[in-house]
């Protein structure tokens, strides 16, 4: 059926009053940005920080030191400016986390202010250096590599880089960081560094487990690891093994990758 002469004028008005607030929607870059900028400017609270924190715990434990399987990273001890980097793109949609999504939306964790302040909270706290490692079968070719490909952003000792928003990969765990390495060699995370993406797709499986085996056994400096038994005397209450029944224990490392 036609439509009637009248109604032309105006599917044609509201068309075009509909494409400029369709083009006017930042894309989730964009949002992420912004974000990230407004909380960098903006003074920490590290007190608010610690409450804000207290939704972070329920994965990443009270300490930070995340779970040895890779589940959940060590953010502890993490540079304050990675953090707020990647709290504003998942909650933009510019990386895709649907198990943090939830937990980083402002009706939960806040706005910019207590992005800000949680990441300066999490840096204060000292790390543990028994983060979960890799099989330690190729270590030499990890070392070549590392210091080839990856020291230039992350630092020599695995520190990262403020001025490139390169994460510390040291004590990392490493099935983590062999998580997050496939998701970035592959294109699923979207918020990584085009380069950075096209180096890692390159890499071969002996490769990977290698470097990354080599970066989770990077040394902490002594300043930031935690002392022996160290528990979080911000969270006094926090229930670690509900019904007394333990965490289960890390998987088994991988098998060691085959000889060239």
């Amino acid at each position: 059926m036609s439509q009637p002469v009248f109604a032309r004028p105006v599917l044609c008005a509201l068309a075009l009053l509909a494409a400029p607030l369709a083009s006017a929607q930042p894309d989730p870059k964009s949002l992420a940005q912004a974000e990230f900028d407004r909380a960098s400017q903006l003074a920490p609270d590290i007190e608010n920080g610690r409450r804000v924190y207290l939704t972070c715990a329920v994965c990443h434990r009270p300490e930070g030191w995340g779970s040895p399987d890779g589940a959940y990273p060590q953010i502890a001890g993490q540079l304050p400016e990675v953090v707020i980097k990647q709290l504003a793109d998942i909650r933009a949609g510019n990386r895709d986390n649907p198990l943090m999504y939830p937990f980083a939306l402002p009706r939960i964790l806040g706005g910019p202010q207590n992005i800000a302040d949680v990441a300066a909270y999490v840096a204060t706290l000292p790390m543990t250096a028994d983060n979960a490692r890799g099989p330690g079968v190729d270590l030499d070719l990890g070392r070549e590599l590392y210091e080839a490909q990856c020291a230039e952003c992350h630092g020599a000792e695995g520190e990262g880089d403020v001025g490139r928003l390169a994460p510390q990969l040291a004590g990392q765990h490493f099935p983590y960081l062999m998580r997050q390495f496939t998701a970035i060699a592959t294109g699923r995370r979207r918020n990584s560094d085009a380069e950075m993406t096209k180096l890692l797709a390159q890499f071969g499986p002996r490769e990977q487990a290698a470097v990354l085996d080599y970066s989770s056994r990077l040394p902490l400096p002594s300043e930031k690891v935690a002392p022996a038994e160290w528990r979080n005397p911000d969270f006094p209450a926090y229930v670690r093994e509900p019904l007394g029944i333990a965490p289960p224990p890390p998987p088994p490392p991988p098998p060691p990758p085959p000889p060239r």
